[in-house]
């Protein structure tokens, strides 16, 4: 898929519009998206893989609960990651490898600090074959 996400602004926060062929490839692209808006992407190497493992009731929920993991393994263990490998299986069950390094304060400049993902406004629509999710982060 070409677009991946695109930043928007927000008033006192900030936001992406993910993208995706699928569901897996939605949430992958919302983390890339989200991580874009804390660090250069490129500054990251993917010398170590985590995998998160997560089920919820509703799509809507599993992606707020993915980014946010991705958050608190920035805020309590220092990881950043680049790239994004998700599946999401029946019962809305979410197995991803997340791909990054430890957070060097030499080599990685943060941006800004993101707080959490938020569902303001959150949907995730299916048109034309392409999933899409507006997404608002508490910074």
């Amino acid at each position: 898929m070409d677009k991946q996400f695109e930043v928007i602004e927000h008033t006192a926060d900030i936001g992406i519009i993910a993208y995706g062929r699928e569901p897996g490839e939605l949430m992958a692209n919302a983390a890339r998206g989200m991580t874009s808006l804390m660090i250069d992407p490129l500054t990251v190497q993917p010398a170590l893989s985590n995998k998160i493992e997560l089920q919820e009731q509703d799509d809507v929920t599993l992606l707020v609960e993915w980014l946010n993991e991705i958050i608190y393994a920035l805020d309590a263990e220092g990881l950043i990651f680049r790239e994004f490998a998700v599946a999401i299986s029946a019962g809305l069950k979410l197995s991803a490898v997340c791909y990054g390094e430890k957070l060097d304060a030499a080599r990685h400049k943060l941006k800004r600090e993101i707080k959490a993902a938020t569902y303001h406004n959150l949907n995730i629509v299916k048109l034309n074959n392409v999933y899409s999710a507006k997404i608002i982060f508490d910074i």
